[in-house]
C-alpha cells in the first residue's frame, strides 16, 4: 500500500510540473489517504504482534 501512495505522489508531482493542477491535487489527496491507511495498518499489526507475544 505504501508503494501505491508513492506512485500517486509521483503522479501528482509530474502533473504539477506540467501544469495540471486539478489532477495533481487529486493525486496528492489519494496519496495522503493511502499513506495514512498504511500507517494505521502498520500500527495495528505492530500492536497485535506485541499482544501475541505477551
Amino acid at each position: 500500500m505504501l508503494h501505491y501512495a508513492i506512485v500517486f505522489l509521483v503522479i501528482a508531482l509530474v502533473a504539477a510540473l506540467f501544469g495540471f493542477g486539478g489532477i495533481a491535487a487529486g493525486a496528492v489527496e489519494i496519496a495522503k489517504i493511502l499513506f495514512f491507511v498504511f500507517v494505521i495498518m502498520a500500527v495495528v499489526a505492530f500492536v497485535i504482534s506485541i499482544g501475541r507475544k505477551g
